[in-house]
């Protein structure tokens, strides 16, 4: 948790979630006052408990915000994107708030109030969002990176972290060629001179130096680098870099030695009996939340299917430490889907896929019976998504590193399922590989009820679904 606050993007996001929250709370100060100043009476009367009501309001509001992505640290849209999401979360907030009005009538405000807090909190927080944020791309605000090397390796970054929103939180001030290093990255872009390190980190006024050597041995320049250390430049490796940076483990950039010496893989015995409780808890409520939904589902597919035809879809799955296990699905294609046995990708309009299926698959609604998995103790509510042990086997050959994503229980949301869209390649399930190493490697309790929170709109929005 300490380490990621460390982040100065994450400082930033946690700037602008408290400052937003505030701004909510203000917003139903303001609505109050303005539909009860003309009757003193009435104005006392609700502003008695109107901090609670306010928090209420401010948090409801703000956890809408969260499920849609809107606190994400590599958001990919633009300003009416920002804007339309930020619309359905005022939409999904107030849903959220009459639910919790109807389940503690304390709270309640009038509609009245609500409406007009909506809307004022709708326009305040646009209005200062699209403000905070042309203050934080401001390049004088950012971190000045510069990259030790200009190879392979270093020219990643420039063809890999080309967007504006990749580059967020720094900004590049140039490349600087090793001896015998390849020149790979533009030329513009590296900076000639003869001039040591250390001098052109101060001329640059240089916050964090990246290496990115394709070639390490013997070619650093350690005592430059050293004394760019003791002036307080932040030294830090290439592949640690495209991890804070992205959210994802660079596995072109990837070594033994970094996995075996870098921080994470955090598997206390206290770690993981709080992620068990959280699983627990969580996978309780939604069935307490979701059991009608759940019973409808079934109702729809055996209307669909007829007599005698199963509901339920059993399958076996790999999980934790490569151990298979059999996961509970409701049936969203034909029983004959896969009769010759072999083990098939679903893919893009799937004729295999019945019409009460389709539904079912675009919002996640399959997946609901995975909660007794999770009960189970098979899955965890968060983690990597589980694959068929057909794809496993072929794929642990195919791609380095992949049986690294069964060191935890596979889940049944994760951040692969939220930064990439559904895979149904080897190559998908190589770019996927990148998030869920993340995920493994980072892994705590704040990370999952978040991922959690975002989840929504993957269901909402049927992001990904096949």
């Amino acid at each position: 948790m300490l380490r990621i606050l460390r982040l100065r993007i994450v400082r930033w996001l946690l700037l602008l979630g408290v400052c937003e929250l505030l701004l909510l709370a203000g917003s139903l100060n303001v609505a109050m006052y303005l539909r009860f100043f003309l009757y003193p009476d009435d104005l006392a009367e609700f502003t008695q408990h109107l901090p609670q009501r306010s928090f209420v309001f401010a948090v409801v509001i703000f956890l809408g915000m969260l499920a849609l992505g809107e606190y994400r640290t590599h958001l990919r849209t633009n300003w009416l994107g920002i804007v339309a999401r930020q619309a359905v979360a005022f939409i999904l907030g107030g849903i959220g708030l009459v639910v919790v009005y109807y389940a503690i009538p304390q709270a309640y405000v009038g509609r009245g109030v609500l409406s007009m807090a909506l809307v004022i909190g709708f326009l305040a927080v646009a209005t200062f969002r699209i403000a905070f944020m042309r203050l934080v791309e401001l390049e004088a605000l950012k971190r000045r990176v510069l990259i030790l090397g200009a190879g392979e390796r270093a020219a990643q970054i420039h063809n890999r972290m080309r967007r504006r929103s990749d580059r967020r939180g720094f900004t590049v001030v140039g490349y600087v060629r090793c001896p015998n290093d390849p020149m790979v990255v533009p030329e513009p872009l590296v900076i000639t001179t003869q001039l040591p390190l250390h001098a052109i980190a101060t001329h640059y006024q240089v916050d964090e130096i990246v290496v990115g050597v394709d070639d390490r041995r013997g070619r650093l320049p350690m005592d430059d680098l050293l004394e760019c250390r003791q002036a307080g430049v932040t030294i830090t490796d290439l592949t640690t870099f495209f991890e804070r940076e992205s959210g994802r483990v660079q596995l072109s950039l990837l070594d033994p030695s970094w996995l075996v010496f870098s921080r994470g893989f955090n598997a206390t015995p206290m770690h993981l009996f709080v992620k068990r409780c959280f699983d627990i808890a969580a996978a309780l409520l939604m069935l307490a939340l979701l059991w009608p939904l759940m019973l409808l589902v079934a109702l729809a597919i055996a209307i669909e299917s007829g007599r005698g035809q199963p509901v339920m879809y059993l399958q076996e799955r790999v999980g934790e430490h490569g151990k298979p296990f059999m996961l509970y699905k409701f049936r969203s294609m034909r029983t004959d889907a896969e009769c010759d046995g072999v083990a098939r990708w679903a893919s893009q309009g799937d004729s295999r896929v019945t019409r009460v299926g389709r539904i079912c698959r675009k919002l996640r609604f399959d997946e609901l019976p995975q909660l007794w998995n999770v009960l189970k103790g098979e899955m965890s509510i968060v983690g990597p998504r589980p694959e068929r042990p057909q794809f496993v086997a072929d794929l642990a050959t195919k791609i380095r590193y992949y049986t690294l994503r069964h060191c935890l229980k596979p889940g049944l949301a994760g951040w692969a399922q939220l930064s990439y869209p559904y895979g149904a390649s080897e190559e998908d399930a190589a770019e996927k590989l990148k998030y869920d190493l993340f995920y493994v490697k980072n892994h705590n309790l704040l990370l999952d009820m978040v991922i959690l929170i975002e989840t929504v709109e993957v269901v909402l929005f049927g992001r990904g679904a096949r």
